[in-house]
């Protein structure tokens, strides 16, 4: 694939097919992905790659918290909840994959079980948890450092073949997350990236987020009309 068709036909993905992805594979992904860009040249991530028996006891024990009511406790940072253009937004891709999927509004069990397949990391055979070094914390550069290698890490992944998707709920109890994969105390968990082969019978893979126009996001200083 070229640059345009690993950006443009990039989804994410909510399903996958029950196969084994090789760590040849995997490893090649994560060299393209450690090209990020990073402040000064810090790249300040690490990456904890999940598949089999440890992911499964993630996926079990979120699962099992969520059930029994357990707060969330993740260590990376939140807002809350979302308002605004913002909240719309978060409200269209909702709308948009529920369609999909054949969830009505009112249907509490189908809602239920979409919310557990995120806590599960959508069932996924492999799973990459993202950290950074503790010492750089009170800071916001490492945490956009580790943004731009979760973009290069799923662009990666496309372009070999595998779908991702970026899974906060997978995290949503760091202590779980950091218990099973084994993460040393002087690193922060930001994320996760769950990753398989995709199952493109699951209606919700097929759809595309909706995105602003370059004339909503973009302001251009400057600029004249026969500037090229």
């Amino acid at each position: 694939m070229n640059y345009d068709e690993v950006v443009l036909g990039r989804r994410s993905i909510r399903a996958f097919q029950q196969r084994a992805v090789p760590r040849s594979v995997i490893e090649e992904v994560i060299a393209l992905a450690i090209r990020a860009p990073s402040s000064m040249n810090t790249q300040p991530w690490h990456l904890h790659v999940l598949t089999g028996e440890p992911l499964d006891r993630i996926r079990a024990e979120n699962t099992e918290r969520m059930l029994n009511g357990v707060p969330p406790a993740k260590e990376s940072r939140g807002i809350g909840s979302y308002e605004g253009d913002h909240r719309q937004r978060q409200i269209d891709i909702a709308v948009q994959l529920f369609e999909a999927m054949g969830i009505a509004r009112d249907d509490k069990a189908k809602r239920q079980d979409w919310v557990l397949r995120g806590f599960r990391q959508f069932d996924a055979p492999v799973s990459i948890v993202v950290t950074y070094d503790k010492v750089l914390r009170e800071g916001d550069i490492a945490q956009f450092d580790c943004g731009a290698l979760v973009n290069a890490l799923v662009n990666a992944a496309w372009s070999r073949g595998l779908g991702c998707v970026v899974n906060s709920q997978g995290i949503m109890h760091s202590s779980v997350v950091r218990e099973h994969a084994q993460i040393p105390d002087d690193q922060v968990v930001m994320i996760c990236v769950a990753m398989g082969y995709p199952d493109e019978a699951f209606p919700a893979n097929a759809v595309v987020s909706r995105r602003r126009a370059v004339t909503e996001v973009a302001s251009f200083v400057g600029f004249t009309e026969s500037t090229t």
